[in-house]
């Protein structure tokens, strides 16, 4: 039996299909990954193509490795020599070895968003920027989307010259741009940027990549954008085995430099493009498929396609909804406490909402029902204070241009140089345009930060013992020596707190990480161990192993698949968000459609959607219409727990109403789902005053901060013994002076 023999016929067209341009429009739990394995392997094995001569791009490290894996096991021998990686980390690995011809040093240092933040502060001040008027991440934001549609500063200036208010945010992307280059630095977007660069600029180093790479596999194509098209397309040129797979439907990138059109316009693009679409699903019941089918269809800007399973029609998705939010949460934790009980695991469970501050109430519901579960998206594991300064320190022994790292741990631990004597340094280093570094190793420049020069100079010497350390002894061993040389752990022991014993974990974990490269990678660097850390992204950290449900944002979610999943908060205003209800670009609103999709084909087995008439989104109570994504989904296909007619009467008026409900759009118009209308009436007065002790019939006692005297209530904050400080209405919180 061949392997092809367990593909379906749509699958087996897309295998087959070698030469050329092809375009795979791969629904949902389609098998789109399996395609493109067997895919490698039918171009090895019946074509005759050499390993090294295909190239696989994916969007995670976590969807890289799984791909290199499976080809392995159908491939066997030579497949080692396929280049299977992100964009990033194909950029990446060009670049090291070219980026000198744009000026640049092989050993460059890769920014993450704290490093880019701590630049632009600099850039502020040098420029003189007055922060109440613009802010670090937005001019952040615009220098990002200027990067992903492949507008390089001088082009940025000239394309706004009259705009008055571009004109900060272009004095800024120039400067930016020139200390990323003193520092030896790319940011994430840079490293598409320069590769393109260099490809227009090195006709040599374009042929021997398009030479090397003769097939091109793109997996989730609808979330490339500009520049990673043009990297694409520039590689494809000359033998135009170009094959990209994706599902327009699945676009929810817009925010981060997603370009829709790349894969609508794909046949428009390269004319003779083959098209195919893989619409079996193999993740969810029928049930669930039909929902997001007919939801999704209101689309305008798609490519039509239906999604179909044979696993059967399974469970209705089960709809509530609440009259509070923390009813909602509720309602969650008892569902998955009665799913464990019937014999199933936490870990096929998972909670999807819109924003990452819907979770704090299903963490309190969870943790009062004993259940086990894990935030998704929270604070990576690299952005934590002690992991950032032993990577400053490792980048500094790597890089010493690398201005950001050094100044980070120049003082860290505390060695007495003081935040004057970094400035003098930084002086000195401005005007001889010379790198921090280098300033902090001249002996003319410790002549002018009096006492502190002595520590500065024991800094650079420790610096340089250990760059030569580096060249003999392992990364592992080089953080080991990091940690004891600097006085690290010792200084976290001494303080001997949790966060600090917690601290100690990270660093302990960190080594493991080392110790997990030195044995993976095939010629094990310092500068390959700082380029994988820099390109790990949170979900590749889900250990799917372990028994706790998931809590994550439905971006987070893409590529996942879970038996029972939550959807939490479909409302109006928060999903859809307000921001895309009130936008005049109607695309908007698709793209929230297109990311309400997504949560709904996660799941496989069972789906729960719930809503609430209340809620309080930034500390501000708000009452929401039921999400007309909700209303799209047909009535037969929610399970909704309104009792059926008890009485053949009853049964018989509810057949011949003239209008039967075909949709959710229904129930919410029926009178058992009429949102209840809350009147707030304000008390005449408090029994309590600022200070006093009281007490909350959930959150127990505690001490009454402050009380404003509001237009429709008393606003009341009360610092709580057990759940800390909550903001809440007086008549609401019933709070007893105690």
């Amino acid at each position: 039996m061949s392997i092809y023999d367990t593909l379906n016929d749509m699958q087996k067209e897309a295998v087959f299909h070698t030469e050329g341009p092809l375009l795979i429009l791969a629904g949902a739990g389609s098998g789109k990954t399996r395609v493109l394995t067997h895919r490698v392997a039918y171009l090895i094995e019946e074509k005759g193509v050499q390993p090294w001569n295909i190239m696989a791009i994916t969007f995670t490290n976590k969807a890289a490795g799984e791909m290199k894996e499976r080809v392995q096991n159908l491939v066997g021998f030579g497949s080692d020599q396929i280049w299977v990686s992100t964009f990033h980390s194909s950029c990446v690995r060009i670049l090291r070895r070219y980026i000198d011809r744009l000026g640049y040093e092989n050993h460059f240092t890769i920014y993450d968003t704290d490093d880019q933040k701590s630049l632009m502060k600099d850039v502020f001040k040098r420029l003189n920027v007055d922060t109440k008027v613009y802010k670090e991440r937005n001019i952040l934001a615009q220098i990002s989307k200027a990067k992903n549609d492949f507008i390089s500063p001088e082009q940025f200036a000239s394309d706004n010259q009259f705009d008055f208010t571009k004109k900060k945010v272009v004095e800024c992307y120039k400067l930016y741009q020139e200390l990323l280059k003193s520092n030896n630095a790319l940011d994430f977007d840079d490293l598409l940027v320069k590769t393109v660069e260099l490809f227009q600029n090195n006709q040599d180093v374009l042929d021997y990549y398009r030479e090397r790479f003769k097939y091109i596999m793109v997996d989730e194509y609808q979330d490339t954008n500009t520049v990673q098209f043009k990297f694409i397309s520039m590689l494809a040129e000359e033998h135009r085995n170009l094959c990209v797979v994706g599902d327009d439907d699945q676009s929810i990138y817009k925010f981060r430099g997603a370009n829709i059109k790349n894969i609508l316009n794909f046949e428009s693009v390269f004319t003779d493009a083959h098209v195919i679409k893989l619409e079996q699903n193999y993740r969810s019941t029928q049930s669930i498929l039909n929902a997001a089918n007919e939801m999704i269809k209101n689309n305008t800007e798609r490519k039509a396609k239906t999604l179909w399973t044979d696993r059967g029609d399974g469970e209705k998705i089960t709809f509530k909804m609440v009259d509070f939010a923390q009813q909602e949460a509720v309602y969650v934790a008892e569902s998955i406490k009665k799913y464990v009980e019937e014999g199933k695991n936490y870990k096929d469970c998972a909670c999807l909402y819109r924003t990452n501050a819907q979770s704090r109430l299903l963490e309190e519901s969870l943790m009062r029902y004993n259940i086990p579960y894990k935030i998704v998206g929270g604070v990576n594991f690299y952005q934590r204070k002690e992991i950032k300064d032993i990577l400053a320190y490792l980048k500094t022994v790597n890089n010493g241009v690398d201005d950001l790292a050094v100044r980070r741990i120049i003082n860290v631990p505390k060695r007495g140089i003081g935040s004057a004597s970094i400035d003098k340094i930084q002086e000195y280093a401005d005007t001889n345009g010379i790198s921090f570094y280098d300033a902090a190793r001249d002996e003319r420049c410790l002549e002018h930060i009096g006492r502190s020069a002595s520590k500065v100079k024991s800094f650079v010497d420790l610096i340089q013992v250990l760059r030569t350390k580096n060249e003999f002894i392992k990364v592992v061993e080089l953080i080991d020596e990091v940690t004891e040389v600097t006085g690290y752990i010792r200084e976290l022991e001494a303080d001997n707190t949790d966060e600090s014993k917690e601290r100690i974990a990270n660093i302990e974990e960190l080594l493991t990480k080392a110790v997990d490269y030195q044995m993976k990678a095939e010629e094990p660097s310092l500068n390959g161990f700082l380029e994988e850390v820099a390109l790990v992204a949170d979900i590749d950290s889900l250990d799917p192993e372990s028994d706790y449900v998931v809590l994550m944002t439905v971006h987070s979610s893409k590529g996942l698949e879970f038996p029972n999943v939550y959807l939490c908060g479909m409302e109006d205003g928060l999903f859809p968000s307000y921001m895309s209800i009130s936008s005049d670009d109607p695309l908007d609103i698709e793209e929230e459609r297109r990311l309400c999709y997504v949560a709904i084909t996660r799941a496989m087995d069972t789906l729960h959607i719930s809503c609430a008439k209340q809620r309080m989104v930034r500390g501000e109570t708000q009452y929401n219409k039921m999400s007309r994504f909700v209303k799209e989904i047909p009535m037969e296909l929610l399970d909704t727990g309104m009792k059926k007619a008890q009485s053949p009467e009853k049964e018989k008026r509810r057949i011949t109403r003239p209008t039967q409900a075909s949709s959710a759009r229904d129930i919410i118009n029926s009178k058992a789902f009429e949102p209840r209308q809350f009147k707030v009436t304000k008390l005449t007065g408090l029994e309590y005053a600022e200070g006093d002790r009281v007490k909350h019939i959930k959150f127990g006692e505690g001490t009454v901060v402050t009380i404003v005297n509001g237009g429709r209530d008393f606003e009341v904050t009360v610092n709580f013994d057990k759940v800390g400080v909550k903001k809440m209405f007086a008549s609401f919180a019933k709070l007893k002076k105690l």
